[in-house]
């Protein structure tokens, strides 16, 4: 295609410029979207930071996409119609992707990393990374899609049952809808969160949290009559949480890794061993889970229109990177290339 589009462009650690860019050229079976907005996240802020392994500059960002069809793609949804966007690039010849596991696929790669990503007013995506949603969903719930997927994937991968009792470490987006995912489910939930403002984010949500200063292992243990946790899941991905996971869960109960570590944590494996814990590795999604996230969106099954978030035209995406790096009490920062204005809203505001 001809013409040209505006994008945010990461050019090298801590530098974003918005560009006049290319609009992007359509392989065969592609088709283009017209973005209407896109959720930032911790993997992109490890690329901004110039620590991702795979990103090199200068890249399009964005990988939680929802936008509307504007040329469609041979076996795709017609145009018009409103899409999230399943981003994972796999090989389709690896012993994961052979056996019916794509999203754990050797060779895993994402749009917005290894391809250019929605933090700009057109993407170029697979027909098959598309996923139509009911024209009813306001945009701005749909564009939480992506990170709703991880947590139904956390929840599915857990065994959860209803009236379990489970325990979130981290009230960040991923940690918050896993509650919610999970809540939903029938389980009773209690967060941990050490940010006084995330946890009173969590508390406005309608979850219980840990007393500010309590130890979360004490504090499980009082809320599950001394036995601990059916379902421990850690979306914080931090070393002082992998600590004090397996003592936060019941004797044979199960501990969840949901958050990313960047690197080996300390862990009691005598304590895993003694209780027959089982510890459950969590990667992204299937399409499955992505499809079970739409149809949660399409029946305001969780009321994400609760959600704080802030929304960023795409020329202050400098700005959005900020606010989503600080861990406020924004849950969720969006960028758009159109112009609804920011502030901080609630998402069916």
């Amino acid at each position: 295609m001809n013409g040209s589009m505006a994008a945010a462009v990461w050019v090298g650690p801590g530098k974003l410029e918005t560009r006049r860019v290319p609009l992007p050229e359509l392989p065969e079976g592609s088709a283009l979207v017209r973005v209407e907005y896109t959720g930032l996240c911790g993997t992109d802020f490890s690329i901004v930071q110039g620590t991702h392994p795979r990103a090199e500059a200068p890249l399009i960002m964005g990988h939680e996409i929802t936008g509307v069809v504007e040329v469609p793609g041979a076996g795709g949804p017609p145009a018009g119609t409103r899409v999230v966007v399943e981003p994972l690039i796999t090989c389709g010849h690896c012993r994961p992707c052979r056996d019916g596991y794509p999203h754990v696929c050797r060779n895993l790669g994402l749009y917005g990393i290894d391809a250019p990503g929605g933090l700009a007013e057109f993407v170029a995506l697979t027909a098959g990374a598309l996923v139509p949603v009911a024209a009813h969903v306001p945009a701005r719930e749909a564009a939480l899609a992506e990170p709703l997927a991880v947590a139904v994937h956390a929840v599915n991968r857990s065994g959860l049952k209803g009236g379990d009792k489970a325990a979130v470490f981290g009230a960040g987006p991923v940690g918050i809808l896993t509650a919610m995912v999970a809540r939903q489910a029938g389980a009773s939930v209690l967060i941990s969160e050490p940010s006084a403002e995330r946890a009173a984010a969590a508390r406005m949500l309608g979850f219980d949290t840990v007393p500010a200063g309590a130890d979360p292992v004490q504090a499980v243990g009082t809320a599950t009559g001394g036995d601990g946790a059916d379902v421990v899941f850690d979306t914080a991905g931090h070393p002082s949480v992998a600590a004090v996971l397996p003592a936060a869960a019941r004797v044979r109960g199960t501990v969840v890794l949901v958050g990313v570590h960047k690197k080996p944590a300390e862990v009691d494996l005598q304590a895993i061993t003694f209780a027959e814990l089982t510890v459950v590795g969590v990667r992204v999604y299937t399409r499955a889970d992505v499809e079970h996230a739409v149809g949660l969106l399409e029946a305001d099954a969780l009321g994400l229109g609760r959600l704080p978030v802030q929304v960023f035209d795409l020329d202050r995406t400098a700005e959005a990177f900020e606010l989503a790096m600080s861990a406020g009490p924004v849950l969720k920062v969006l960028v758009t290339p159109g112009n609804p204005g920011a502030g901080t809203e609630r998402l069916n505001g």
